[in-house]
């Protein structure tokens, strides 16, 4: 970079968070003809935030939530970029990425809970989503571990899953072999020169170059890097359940299992490691650690609907702050000339990742000329990935840019 000082590195393109976000931008970039060597990525711990705890269903039908519909076609797209990421990223190394195409199963506790269930699926049929009921024997004959209690079952085709954990570090894995940077370093101010930003600056005062474009990829710490753009966040905590199958027992269900008990929302994942994962609560409270409640829940409602999760060993339980918007949207766009915001992904950042990723390349290897606001640099963006963005536009919320 012009003016840097001689003994400061400058990389063109700078990522700033090593989560899934991170990760899968660096390696769109890498596919659309970015060497490399050109490329840093700035994480103190890799892979330690919210895609550490993640469920990882790539459930575009399943995870509709009334009230939400403007998502809607950005998940049903992100979905269908999957598989052309996990063939890329397989096609690299020889790590497993957790990857199934099993279809999904929906079911219900009781009669009350089939109610909403189909009142779920009418919801999901009105908006062309592929799901349709089945018995709840057929849904026993496709997983025998199924309670013969249920009330309801639905089945969802095109609904997956990735293990969050092992496909990050596949990733991390791919990127390193091709020659990208990891600077494991906390980034805590971006310098701006001419209305761009020229330096990333690290905990310990010394900072990294940018050539071409710096990313916002770091989750909830985004607002703790000063003279970044302000991110209207806020930690969603929720609670996961790691099990592990003995090695003498076969695992109780073979493909995601997610369920209405009471009302409450359950899933069952069965990992290609011999693990399997219960989620999925949902707080906005103080608790940095498991909470109590959420882990007995968990495990009481995962066993109504599955029984012989009770034979199961228990390996961990953990918790994680996703960040969430004011109106559950990713926060998208390009601000100032260079800097581009990848954030805010909540509840789908597994999922959206694909999608997200790839918006972010294009933002970033865009025109560096001063944009008119997030929501205009979106359009271009919005055209290469097929789907219109406008709805994640940074500024939505009125906020100022750098």
């Amino acid at each position: 970079m012009k003016g840097a000082p001689p003994s400061m590195k400058t990389y063109p393109h700078v990522l700033i968070g090593a989560g899934i976000i991170g990760l899968t931008t660096a390696v769109e970039l890498l596919r659309a003809g970015v060497d490399a060597r050109e490329i840093a990525i700035v994480d103190p711990s890799p892979i330690s935030g919210a895609s550490w705890v993640a469920g990882g269903m790539l459930a575009p039908v399943a995870e509709v939530q009334y009230g939400q519909e403007q998502l809607y076609p950005l998940m049903v797209r992100a979905a269908e970029l999957w598989p052309e990421l996990v063939s890329f990223v397989q096609a690299r190394t020889d790590l497993p990425t957790g990857y199934r195409e099993d279809s999904t199963l929906v079911v219900a506790a009781d009669r009350a809970d089939a109610t909403h269930l189909s009142e779920l699926m009418a919801h999901q049929n009105s908006h062309g989503m592929d799901v349709h009921r089945i018995p709840t024997r057929r849904a026993r004959q496709l997983e025998p571990g199924l309670s013969p209690q249920l009330a309801g079952a639905v089945e969802i085709p095109g609904d997956h899953q990735i293990n969050p954990r092992l496909f990050c570090a596949a990733t991390m894995d791919v990127l390193a072999n091709a020659g990208v940077t990891f600077i494991e370093r906390k980034a805590v101010k971006l310098v701006h020169k001419s209305g761009g930003c020229a330096e990333v600056v690290f905990d310990g005062g010394d900072p990294v170059g940018v050539g071409q474009s710096v990313y916002l990829c770091n989750g909830l710490g985004g607002n703790y890097v000063k003279d970044a753009p302000y991110l209207p966040l806020r930690p969603v905590r929720g609670d996961l359940v790691r099990l592990a199958v003995p090695e003498q027992l076969h695992a109780p269900v073979d493909r995601v299992v997610r369920g209405f008990v009471e009302d409450r929302p359950i899933y069952v994942i069965p990992r290609t490691d011999g693990t399997i994962a219960l989620g999925a609560t949902s707080r906005e409270d103080n608790r940095q650690k498991p909470s109590a409640d959420g882990v007995y829940t968990l495990l009481r409602d995962a066993i109504r609907v599955v029984p012989g999760l009770e034979e199961c060993e228990f390996l961990e339980a953990i918790a994680g702050a996703r960040p969430g918007t004011p109106d559950d949207l990713p926060l998208l766009g390009k601000v100032g000339t260079n800097v581009v915001v990848s954030n805010g992904y909540f509840r789908h950042g597994i999922l959206l990742s694909a999608l997200g990723a790839k918006v972010s390349a294009v933002l970033g290897l865009s025109d560096g000329a001063e944009v008119n606001g997030p929501a205009e640099s979106l359009k271009a963006a919005s055209e290469a990935v097929g789907v219109d963005m406008s709805a994640c536009a940074f500024d939505r919320f009125n906020n100022e840019g750098v």
